[in-house]
């Protein structure tokens, strides 16, 4: 497969990224992939923070998307630490818990490339075995919603969501039921 950018060379770096559920495919040189910043590896060798880094390149995102939020000759450091965001850059870490809400404005464009879109980890239950398990959880947050309803004495949302608990108990013993047979 030849190289996308130059048409001359073989293409040696591949690089496939999925971003809410859009496939991007590259197929590049080494010279071109360098060129581009998708190999742009140190003579110290391949670390996971230069892996990362190259994977998502998180300067490009935060430029483009805080162009007018931050002036680009500000430099942004944590109070707790003395961390710069250059330094953070350059090392990966935090110093401190308080960098998270010191560079908050430049962490969800990160996380959102690292996590295909997505801001906030809600866990993920299997399908063959999760039918239960979803409808426990269903009905312990209507639990949770009859008893603020019935302080604000909404009693007739109360009732539906007592019918709707109901219902959920039963599918539940039914499929017990039907599972033990």
């Amino acid at each position: 497969m030849q190289c996308q950018k130059c048409q001359q060379h073989e293409a040696s770096v591949h690089y496939t990224q999925v971003v809410n559920g859009q496939k991007k495919e590259v197929h590049l040189c080494e010279q071109c992939a360098h060129e581009e910043g998708y190999m742009d590896f140190t003579n110290e060798g391949l670390s996971l923070h230069h892996f990362l880094t190259n994977m998502f390149p998180f300067d490009q995102s935060i430029n483009q998307q805080h162009k007018e939020k931050v002036h680009p000759a500000e430099s942004l450091t944590c109070q707790g630490c003395g961390l710069s965001y250059s330094q953070f850059r350059r090392k990966g870490k935090f110093g401190c818990s308080q960098c998270y809400e010191t560079f908050d404005s430049y962490l969800n464009p990160i996380f959102k490339r690292v996590h295909s879109g997505n801001t906030e980890h809600v866990g993920k239950i299997p399908k063959r075995i999760g039918g239960d398990i979803h409808k426990r959880k269903e009905i312990d947050q209507l639990k949770k919603n009859l008893q603020q309803v019935i302080e604000d004495e909404n009693f007739e949302e109360a009732a539906q969501i007592r019918d709707r608990i109901r219902n959920l108990k039963q599918d539940l013993d039914d499929a017990q039921q039907g599972g033990d047979a």
